[in-house]
Parts: structure tokens; sequence; C-alpha cells
């Protein structure tokens, strides 16, 4: 029995840290408002030896918090039903993958761009940017006709860029659904393909 106790409190204490870390990113008016992880502590109710050994370090906790808040799109992308997953005929599964991810940004700005403000000052080195292009990678290879997957899936990944996403809406104050339509009029010039019935958008939340 004493060893149950001290790991429901870890539980308890991850569980606490992570919504802490969660409401501080959502509260960020700009990406140059820091959350620290005396922020998150603070807000937890823990001390910062507790944040520690829990994450190791601020980049440990923002992977494991994105992690916890992609799961349910990853869910569905590896097994779950149209339009993300992998039943879908590729013409169809690819701009809604995009729009997924899209969507993931908008509604998580600040903890995206923490997130690839993680990979040695490049995006292209934190860990979900290689699973994120792999997927569409092996998307795309499945298109008739279509060349180099391989660079198209870094130039359509590159169109959902936290960075990017905050500039566009967070600065120029475009519209969410402005970008989204706009993301997958793009989408559909590079594929080379007709435009689908109905948008991605419409597909997904439908």
């Amino acid at each position: 029995m004493s060893e149950r106790k001290p790991r429901k409190d870890a539980a308890r204490n991850r569980a606490a840290v992570l919504a802490a870390a969660d409401e501080l990113f959502a509260r960020r008016t700009s990406p140059e408002d820091e959350v620290t992880m005396a922020d998150i502590a603070a807000a937890a109710g823990v001390g910062k030896g507790t944040l520690f050994r829990a994450f190791g370090d601020r980049t440990g906790l923002i992977h494991a918090l994105y992690e916890a808040r992609v799961e349910p799109i990853r869910n569905a992308v590896e097994e779950g039903p149209p339009p993300l997953g992998p039943a879908t005929p590729p013409l169809q599964r690819l701009p809604a993958l995009l729009d997924a991810i899209l969507c993931f940004k908008l509604d998580n700005r600040h903890l995206a761009l923490a997130l690839e403000g993680t990979g040695s000052d490049s995006p292209y080195q934190a860990g979900h940017y290689d699973r994120w292009h792999a997927l569409l990678q092996a998307v795309l290879e499945q298109i008739p006709g279509l060349t180099d997957s391989d660079f198209t899936a870094h130039v359509l990944l590159a169109a959902t860029r936290a960075d990017l996403v905050e500039h566009l809406v967070g600065q120029r104050r475009l519209p969410p659904e402005g970008l989204r339509a706009q993301l997958a009029s793009f989408t559909t010039k590079v594929l080379g393909s007709p435009a689908l019935p109905g948008s991605p958008a419409e597909q997904i939340h439908s």
C-alpha cells in the first residue's frame, strides 16, 4: 500500500501541471508572453522540483502537453473514419489532414509556437515535424502521377507553421476561416486536382 500513494500523487500532480500549463498557454496574448516553469508550478500548486522530476525540463513539459492535446487527432488519423482515417481516398484525405493540423495550430497558437521553438531554434528539428511529414508523404505517394512526395510534404507543412499562423491571424488579423479556405485552395493547386465537393473544414466538422 505504501507504494500506491506516491504513484497516485505523481499522477495527480502530473494532471494538475498539464492542466495549469494548458491554461497558461491559452491565456497568452502574444508570443512574447513567456510561460515559465515557475509560473506553471505556482498555478498547479506544486514545487518546481516536481515539474523537473516529472518532465525533465520546460521542453519535456511542452512536448507532454502537446501529446495530450494532439492525441484525439492522432487517433482519428490512425484508425478513425473519413475524412481523416486511413480508408479515405488520398485526394480527400490530404486536404483534411492539413486542415486538421491547421485547426490544431489555430486552437493552440501559443503552445504550437512554444513547441516549434523547442527544436534547436528550428521547427524542423522538433520531433512532431517528422511524424506529420512522414504521414503526408505516405498519403502523397498514393496519388497517381504526383512526383517528389518528400518535397511536396515539406511545402504543404510549411503552410501550417505556427509562426506563419501567428503572423497571419495574430498580427495581420486574417480570420481563421479565411486562412483555412486559402490553405484548401493552395493544396488543390499543389495537387493539380479539381476542387473537391465541400471544403476540408466542412468535411471534418460536419
